[in-house]
């Protein structure tokens, strides 16, 4: 019997995933636990197994698609079966987009074989029809920025359902395309590239250089940072904090091997978010000009991965010891590395850490993650000369450098919060009371 697998829903903020590598083509066998498609959202992957014995009926999507979550992927059984029962409808498409109605038609020039892709833009022309919220999202979640589309809502409103039907049957183009097209190349209707995506080198242009497409993940990662920086007005403080007390504690517990295994990163973010709940004006987010205070402290953490840099959160880190938190940020890193972390557990931040102190960092600038108005920068220790009682000596130090957001975040108040940072860090034996 033919059994079909769908596209998974990988947590509730994913609505649609990419077709990253086949490791099964049709007419292959299979066995049961066997991994036949790579799939990625924007910031993981995961590896979608057949659930029985059999044999690779059909794939309904070629790689580099992005296919709506509970969409057949491919149908396993035995030979001879029939799999078109289970052929999605159309390609891409997702019950909403169908109920919309046909696709908007996409703005074409008066050579049928070709098409001009819109500009990547903020928002769509003022002569457009205005977008619904939850249009407007998807446009700049999947930087879709159309010239023209047709609006199916009240008014000639354009809707979500709109915006992903046009989507999901406009032609794909690499970055490197974009940027040709922009300066006035035609791209044509299909590319050479995987699922008709258009390469630079479909374009016509006097110089023809390689192209090397980043990944779903570093697209994300640079579109985020450019936002970040052009969206905020960001300065950052730095200072340091008397890490003796830090050294002893992480001796004493890796010393004792039945204790948990607590590092000096788990420590400092601890000692962080009891400082977010005596200096709550931080556990923020700044969104359409309104400040919503975070409804428990849900720490994220910069992680350093195969594929490029993602935040897992801790959620209600507040209500967790310092033991807890820690074995939490190492299974969430774990999961991280692996790239089988879920989606949920990559969103709801209300504060950052991003620590690069274990590389030997001095001192740098982290970018902020906004809707989150500030990051704590963890520095490497280092010795620092401090004067005591009419007299110098030198200690062990930790640097800290606090990025805030100077919309909501002025600088007094920005630095009586590192202050109390200092001093947790400085007294963090009895904070943990290990």
């Amino acid at each position: 019997m033919a059994v079909a697998v769908e596209m998974p829903k990988l947590g509730n903020t994913v609505e649609e995933c990419l077709i990253a590598r086949w490791l099964k083509q049709e007419g292959q066998t299979v066995s049961a636990g066997e991994t036949v498609v790579e799939i990625e959202t924007d910031k993981t992957s995961f590896e979608v197994a057949a659930p029985v014995d059999g044999t690779v009926l059909a794939t309904f999507f070629e790689q580099g698609a992005l296919v709506p979550v509970f969409t057949a992927l491919f149908v396993i059984g035995n030979p001879g079966e029939s799999a078109e029962a289970f052929r999605p409808q159309s390609k891409g498409s997702t019950p909403a987009a169908d109920a919309a109605g046909p696709p908007a038609p996409s703005t074409q020039n008066a050579n049928p074989g070709c098409q001009t892709v819109a500009p990547t833009c903020t928002s769509l022309p003022h002569s457009a029809a205005p977008l619904s919220p939850r249009a407007r999202r998807f446009a700049e979640e999947h930087n879709f920025h159309p010239q023209a589309v047709s609006g199916s809502g009240p008014g000639g409103r354009v809707l979500e359902a709109d915006l992903r039907a046009l989507y999901h049957t406009s032609p794909k183009v690499s970055g490197a395309a974009s940027r040709q097209v922009q300066s006035g190349a035609e791209a044509p209707f299909e590319g050479s590239g995987i699922g008709g995506m258009i390469l630079a080198s479909d374009l016509a242009s006097d110089v023809d250089a390689p192209e090397t497409r980043i990944s779903g993940v570093r697209e994300k990662i640079a579109r985020r940072m450019r936002e970040s920086l052009a969206g905020t007005a960001q300065y950052t403080l730095h200072s340091s904090a008397d890490a003796r007390g830090l050294l002893l504690l992480r001796a004493r517990i890796k010393a004792s091997s039945a204790g948990p295994d607590i590092n000096i990163n788990d420590l400092v973010t601890f000692c962080t978010v009891q400082a977010l709940l005596e200096a709550p004006d931080l556990n923020v987010l700044f969104v359409d000009g309104r400040i919503h205070p975070g409804r428990g402290v849900h720490i994220g953490f910069a992680c350093d991965t195969p594929r490029g840099l993602l935040v897992p959160v801790v959620h209600n880190a507040e209500a967790l010891t310092v033991a807890a938190l820690a074995f939490r940020i190492k299974e969430l890193s774990a999961q991280a590395v692996q790239g089988k972390i879920s989606a949920d557990d990559l969103t709801g931040g209300t504060f950052t850490v991003s620590n690069l102190g274990g590389l030997g960092v001095e001192s740098f600038t982290p970018l902020l993650n906004p809707p989150q108005v500030a990051i704590l920068g963890v520095n490497a220790i280092q010795l620092k000369a401090v004067r005591r009682e009419g007299r110098v000596e030198f200690i062990d130090s930790i640097g800290l450098s606090l990025t805030l957001d100077h919309q909501i975040i002025d600088g007094a108040p920005g630095a009586r919060f590192l202050k109390v940072v200092r001093d947790k860090i400085e007294n963090v034996e009895q904070l943990c009371a290990i």
